[in-house]
């Protein structure tokens, strides 16, 4: 997907405040209020923009303590993934997950109340799992995230250097 300059500040300006008015947006990036209006419905259209959220103070929610646990499945079959999958994403405690590779198939990114509400979320809901074979639980001091993500820039195709005999 290729993105000019305008839809990339856009993003950007979104990404910053995603509540401000269209005339504010076009004001910032520069264009019409028209074109701001056709370029975000554009980039929504075409699956660049997902939606828009509220960012909530997990410490003002009551979950300031965060973990991320690594869960292995046995045994590593497709239904058996996909069924813990769709468990774990529906778990209140879970705020991100990741199908990886390696040597566990999920990293769980929770918060919870306190550090007995990490214990209670290992023991209590992830061990009661007959498919759960193992659990490492690593604490979150603290949770960095970039408020902006930029797109990455089109890179040109390698081209392969031709050989002289």
């Amino acid at each position: 997907m290729e993105l000019d300059a305008v839809d990339r500040a856009l993003l950007r300006e979104l990404q910053h405040d995603a509540r401000q008015t269209n005339r504010d947006l076009a004001a910032k990036t520069g264009v019409s209020p028209s074109t701001s209006l056709e370029r975000v419905r554009l980039l929504r259209e075409r699956g660049l923009i997902t939606g828009f959220h509220a960012a909530l103070d997990l410490e003002a929610a009551g979950r300031p303590v965060q973990a991320l646990i690594s869960v292995r499945i046995r045994p590593p079959a497709r239904p058996v993934i996909e069924g813990f999958r769709e468990w774990a994403q529906q778990l209140p405690e879970v705020i991100a997950m990741f199908v990886t590779s390696g040597a566990y198939d999920f990293l769980l990114h929770i918060a919870v109340p306190d550090v007995n509400g990490v214990y209670a979320f290992v023991i209590d809901r992830l061990t009661e799992r007959r498919e759960v074979a193992d659990v490492q639980t690593t604490m979150a001091y603290e949770h960095v995230q970039p408020r902006i993500i930029e797109p990455a820039t089109p890179t040109e195709p390698l081209r392969h250097a031709r050989r002289h005999r």
